[in-house]
């Protein structure tokens, strides 16, 4: 039988969210109704609101999110009841040709809930890449429920469904920072202070966060920044070659998604270096580069799906290390705040007075 809860509902372009009551459905075969514990407020939920994504509005905001399985349906064996789960939005498919060439988070054919959940009037929502967690309840496919400790904080597990996945993945997984390696982080909000996180990890011998607000690349510090570099007032890329005896970064990761700071990735990595982006552009960005430098550089260009990750290697990996004490998780965690709230939050993300709001249910 179908229930009703309270969740935060895009309903246009640029238009304030609000609490709305919606409707979830039973899940079905191969479905789950995850009860929501915390969710974060990520950038990609902004772009929801601004029409960055599509237009398939109303959305039901929230993805970043963990919570406590309720309910199964038929088929659904890898969950069950009870059990404390992170929210991925790649559930991979086992079946395609990068599935089963070995690679599953590369898979081609990630999927979702079948059913849609709605408002009381009947009109179908479209839930935020897959998800939609700024609510009491979400359906979701069982695929994108990955069980971890349970006895972690939500608001700290709730971030590796996105964000902080995002970064540490893109430094380990995508770019492979190794011992002794130096590396060069372009943005520093939650993704790219998540991706310094993940090269300290790596062992990375130098880590140079670049930002133009100072505020932020203080918050870099803390987090392994060896060294910081206000782009607003020096050039980022002599900064970085100076930084790295004149030659530039072995990984150079791109978590902005800006055309103008992919070039600066570009000319900051050393010769055979790597540049990842793990920023998102809009659809609208072209990108403009002399063709015989990207020859005569040569290297790797790569892009960064969700930190490369695979959730239920990465996720639980990264639970057991932040409670060794060996990540902090919970220094993403700026503020708690309840669903009417998603709204202010947006507002001081826009500002970056936060790393991250998490919803708390």
């Amino acid at each position: 039988m179908s229930q009703q809860v309270q969740g935060v509902v895009a309903p246009g372009k640029n238009e304030a969210v609000r609490v709305e009551t919606i409707v979830i459905p039973d899940p079905g075969p191969g479905e789950a109704v995850v009860k929501i514990q915390a969710c974060g407020v990520c950038h990609t939920d902004l772009h929801y609101k601004q029409g960055g994504i599509n237009d398939d509005y109303p959305f039901l905001l929230g993805h970043e999110a963990s919570g406590i399985v309720e309910s199964v349906g038929d088929g659904v064996t890898d969950v069950a009841p009870g059990d404390f789960v992170v929210l991925n939005w790649r559930a991979v498919c086992g079946s395609c040709r990068a599935c089963l060439r070995g690679r599953p988070w590369y898979c081609f054919n990630t999927h979702n809930a079948k059913q849609k959940m709605t408002l009381t009037d009947g009109t179908e929502l479209s839930p935020a890449l897959g998800i939609g967690a700024f609510a009491e309840k979400t359906l979701v496919a069982a695929g994108q429920c990955t069980k971890v400790d349970p006895s972690v904080s939500p608001a700290v597990a709730g971030l590796l469904g996105c964000g902080v996945m995002a970064g540490i993945g893109a430094a380990i997984n995508t770019g492979n920072v190794g011992r002794g390696d130096s590396v060069a982080v372009i943005g520093c909000g939650g993704v790219g202070d998540a991706a310094i996180v993940g090269s300290r990890l790596a062992g990375a011998a130098r880590i140079i966060a670049v930002d133009i607000d100072d505020r932020k690349l203080a918050t870099a510090k803390t987090m392994g920044a060896t060294h910081t570099v206000n782009s607003r007032s020096t050039d980022a890329v002599e900064a970085i070659r100076e930084l790295t005896g004149g030659f530039g970064a072995d990984v150079v990761i791109e978590a902005v998604g800006r055309p103008e700071t992919y070039e600066q990735a570009f000319y900051a990595r050393d010769l055979a270096g790597t540049v990842v982006l793990v920023g998102v552009p809009t659809p609208e960005m072209k990108l403009e580069l002399p063709l015989l430098d990207v020859f005569g550089r040569g290297g790797s260009l790569k892009s960064s799906w969700y930190g490369d990750c695979l959730p239920s290697r990465d996720f639980p990996m990264l639970i057991d290390l932040h409670q060794q004490g060996r990540i902090d998780l919970g220094a993403f965690v700026t503020e708690t705040i309840g669903l009417g709230d998603v709204e202010k939050a947006f507002a001081r993300m826009h500002e970056g007075d936060v790393l991250r709001s998490v919803v708390t249910l």
